[in-house]
């Protein structure tokens, strides 16, 4: 019998009571969100009209290392967490590989995905607040899928601007946010100023999520009660997410293992910030660390082949400005990309621990790449991963099989942030040998680039 068991879990008093803020153990802290009218770093009161306060708190807070988890989130993290920590014992088996894998599973609750640990939270927040609704926007649908679950349980109203290609790809995921009492419409839409600009200039647009995302902050500014919520991206939204790394850690000590490699799917940035942050700690402290990898799709490279500065989060100009690696707000991602990973930016404190050399490397990858190690996953590990996830399982086999070649007996950790029950069409379509790759040329990004604006501080 393996001294380590295939799942390791946690007890309910195990879950931790607070967050971790890796802003406050950052030397420098990344730059702060501009306002884009004056150039100066925003305010709590400029940013509450479309955050719900407490979250503009945590947005700002870069001195409190741990913020503590209200009761009421953490006993409705009871329902689905702590989620199970897995040593993947069958993909080492059949990889031959000396190394051992482990995966945090976030995929256990109906959304399919780890992004119900931040959408409960925003959504406890606006109902505290007295706020009557949300809107937001979502790529390949679990995070809108999560926030309607969240709002479904504390009884506000969502609007959920899907990116249109998502919406036309995965139907059923619309189905799901419907039954838990959200109104989904497709983006670029003609209930906004800024879904009729895009569709003005061009009837055909596929969306993404920086136009998904204009239009969901243009109803928040413009409806009474109502705020925006983000799944990625901003600093509170990673910090809910450490929910996933703390326990990580914690069940690795459990089984008196320490990953040597941490391997996460990076869009915009909240499963790869959630999983690392508190053995990034480690690594702010001078303290034996992991080694970090970001993977990203070779389809929407913000980290390896994007630029560092000052962008809008959003297509239309209505978000501030932030310092991150960004394609340029005008970036529109390939509609062939079967995963959810398509935002032009990538998050602030992301961005600025890659920059100073903190997170070790970043991987473009493509998406038949993806799939292959989709489909062997899933074939020995009983999962079907989402196409997000399975950016991290391609880098993680590919380590394993290096430890192969060397001999090296290596712990790699990775994020399974879901399952892709709903992305059974892409799976179709690897399956049937029609899945193609799109990796955008020069030329297609500098017409990103140039959506940049001029910013001199």
């Amino acid at each position: 019998m393996s001294k380590v068991p295939y799942k390791i879990y946690l007890s309910e008093n195990e879950i931790p009571r607070a967050w971790y803020n890796v802003r406050a153990d950052m030397k420098p802290d990344h730059p702060p969100f501009l306002n884009p009218g004056t150039m100066k770093p925003m305010t709590l009161e400029e940013l509450e009209p479309v955050f719900c306060t407490e979250c503009v708190k945590q947005e700002l807070n870069n001195t409190d290392r741990f913020i503590e988890i209200p009761d009421e989130i953490r006993n409705f993290y009871k329902m689905y967490r702590p989620s199970p920590l897995v040593r993947a014992y069958c993909l080492e088996r059949e990889l031959g590989t000396p190394a051992h894998i482990y995966y945090k599973y976030e995929g256990g609750n109906t959304s399919g995905s780890h992004k119900l640990n931040s959408a409960i939270a925003q959504a406890y927040y606006a109902k505290q607040q007295g706020l009557k609704a949300l809107t937001t926007e979502t790529g390949a649908g679990q995070w809108g899928t999560a926030l309607a679950m969240a709002c479904g349980y504390f009884g506000l109203d969502l609007t959920v601007y899907m990116v249109k290609v998502s919406a036309e790809q995965k139907p059923h995921r619309r189905a799901v946010m419907q039954t838990y009492g959200a109104q989904v419409i497709p983006s670029p839409s003609d209930t906004t100023e800024a879904g009729r600009k895009i569709l003005a200039a061009d009837p055909n647009n596929t969306g993404s999520l920086g136009t998904a995302i204009s239009e969901a902050v243009e109803v928040a500014l413009q409806k009474e009660g109502t705020r925006y919520a983000l799944g990625s991206v901003l600093d509170h939204v990673l910090l809910h997410q450490t929910i996933i790394g703390l326990e990580s850690k914690i069940a690795m000590e459990k089984v008196d293992e320490y990953p040597d490699i941490v391997i996460g799917c990076a869009g915009g940035g909240s499963n790869l910030g959630g999983l690392m942050a508190p053995f990034m700690a480690d690594k702010l402290a001078g303290k034996t660390a992991p080694h970090f990898i970001a993977v990203e799709p070779a389809s929407c490279p913000s980290l390896t082949r994007g630029r560092f500065g000052y962008d809008f989060c959003d297509v239309g100009h209505v978000t501030p400005l932030a310092q991150m690696y960004t394609l340029g707000n005008g970036f529109i991602p390939s509609a062939n990309h079967a995963g959810g990973l398509r935002y032009h930016g990538m998050s602030p404190v992301l961005s600025q621990l890659y920059h100073d050399g903190y997170i070790d490397e970043a991987r473009a990858v493509t998406q038949t790449e993806v799939f292959e190690a989709a489909v062997k996953f899933a074939r020995v590990e009983g999962i079907l991963p989402a196409p997000e996830s399975s950016h991290a399982i391609r880098v993680a086999v590919d380590e394993a099989l290096k430890c192969k070649e060397t001999g090296e007996e290596k712990t790699i950790l990775f994020g399974l942030t879901g399952t892709g029950y709903f992305d059974l069409t892409a799976y179709t379509a690897f399956n049937e040998g029609r899945m193609t790759d799109y990796i955008p040329t020069d030329e297609d990004l500098e017409k990103g680039f140039a959506t940049m604006p001029k910013v001199s501080l």
